[in-house]
Order: C-alpha cells, then sequence, then structure tokens
C-alpha cells in the first residue's frame, strides 16, 4: 500500500506549492515607496514655504539675547496678516551678505528714526528698551522709513551690520519672525519680542 498523497482526493489537481512568501517587486516596491514618500516631502517642502522652517544665528550682532549657532524656528504666517511689529526678532535677505540677517525691528514705515545721547529716538521720543545689556551707540540720523519698509538693528549695537548701514529694509524681504529656539538645549525657549519695551 501507497503512503497517501494530498492529490489522491482529486486526481485532475496538482499538488499545491507548499507556503512560500511571495516577492514584492521591484518595480512594486519602488512604487510604493514614491506614493508613501512623495506627499511626506511635498507636505514638508509646504511648510517650509509658507509656514515656519529652521534657521541659525550667524555671528553676536544679537548678543546677549541670541548667540551665534544658535538654531532658531522662524515662523512665517503672522506677516501674511499684518506687518511687523517693533521689537519683532526677524530674519531678512540682505543683497551683498551670503547669509540672511537676523535682526530686531526698530523702526517702522513712516516713522523717523535717530540715535543720539546713547538712545535710539522714534518720531522723537526715545524707546524704551530693556532686552539691551549697557552698549555704547553711536549718532545716527535722523532718517525717515520709507512705506512698507522697516528699520532693523542688532542688539549688540557696535557689533551689529544693520540698517544704520545698508537701510531700511523691505518687508518682502524678512524670511519670517523668529518664533523658537530649540539648540542649544539649555536655549529652548520662546524668542521674546521686546515690543514697545
Amino acid at each position: 500500500m501507497r503512503p497517501y498523497h494530498p492529490s489522491d482526493s482529486d486526481p485532475g489537481k496538482p499538488a499545491p506549492e507548499p507556503n512560500v512568501p511571495a516577492r514584492l517587486p521591484l518595480a512594486r516596491f519602488v512604487k510604493e515607496f514614491i506614493d508613501t514618500v512623495t506627499p511626506a516631502f511635498v507636505i514638508a517642502l509646504l511648510i517650509n514655504l509658507f509656514l515656519a522652517q529652521g534657521t541659525y544665528v550667524h555671528g553676536q550682532s544679537m548678543e546677549p539675547n541670541l548667540h551665534t549657532a544658535q538654531r532658531l524656528i522662524l515662523e512665517k504666517v503672522s506677516y501674511r496678516l499684518h506687518t511687523p511689529e517693533r521689537g519683532d526678532i526677524v530674519v531678512v535677505r540682505v543683497e551683498g551678505f551670503a547669509h540672511p540677517l537676523i535682526k530686531r525691528v526698530i523702526g517702522l514705515p513712516g516713522e523717523t528714526v535717530e540715535i543720539h545721547d546713547n538712545r535710539v529716538f522714534i518720531d522723537g521720543e526715545p524707546l524704551n528698551e530693556p532686552y539691551l545689556d549697557d552698549v555704547r551707540q553711536a549718532n545716527y540720523g535722523p532718517t525717515y522709513v520709507e512705506p512698507l519698509h522697516v528699520f532693523v538693528m542688532g542688539d549688540n549695537r557696535s557689533a551689529s551690520n544693520d540698517s544704520r548701514y545698508f537701510g531700511a529694509v523691505h518687508l518682502e524681504t524678512i524670511v519670517g519672525r523668529a518664533w523658537l529656539s530649540y539648540w542649544p538645549l539649555e536655549e529652548v525657549r520662546l524668542v521674546q519680542s521686546g515690543r514697545d519695551g
């Protein structure tokens, strides 16, 4: 008597193949990979273009409040709704500089900025700047801020290339507002604006 074989139950049917895991064809794997990665890439790109992006501080012009190599997240939404406000810390693209610059908004469109007696004056009124250390400021101005422009300065006034040298910056050159410091870890915090002192 011969041993039982599964094909004995139906002589017309071939014996079933042993359970071997099906291999995913390379083309199908590539398609699934692209279908998964592409939406994530597009979402990340849209966030970077319209909502937020990372940057880092170059140099010492914002000491003592921001330090060189400190990493920040910029938000890009608020300036689609309103113009920058005095005291905001912004990143701007300035012709002739290899990297975007991070500065503080001091003068708004239509205002006159002047520096004398070691203080900034806006339309003749002294500006309260509690975010500054004990700095020395050379006399400057008066200068009028054109419409659609803002006058920006670094907090480290003696070591800052800013609007005193290249003039007020157009609103379209503002990349975004500094919102969050995330590196180094001991500097993790929301970036304070210091609006109107």
